[in-house]
């Protein structure tokens, strides 16, 4: 088993754990319906992608 030899400071815990942190999620507004969706899918609102009509939606 690994065994620490010498206690970790906080400082370099911190460094460490830098990149750890949660980003939002980004979002684009649908050409065609105007509601916010994620980039490069296929609209769930409208069923619209780059202006094509790719799936039926209810």
């Amino acid at each position: 088993m690994a065994v620490q030899q010498r206690r970790v400071s906080k400082s370099r815990k911190g460094m460490r754990r830098s990149h750890h942190a949660l980003r939002a999620t980004t979002t684009t507004l649908c050409k065609k319906c105007g509601k916010p969706i994620k980039p490069h899918r296929v609209c769930p609102y409208c069923g619209y992608y780059k202006g094509r009509k790719v799936i039926t939606v209810k």
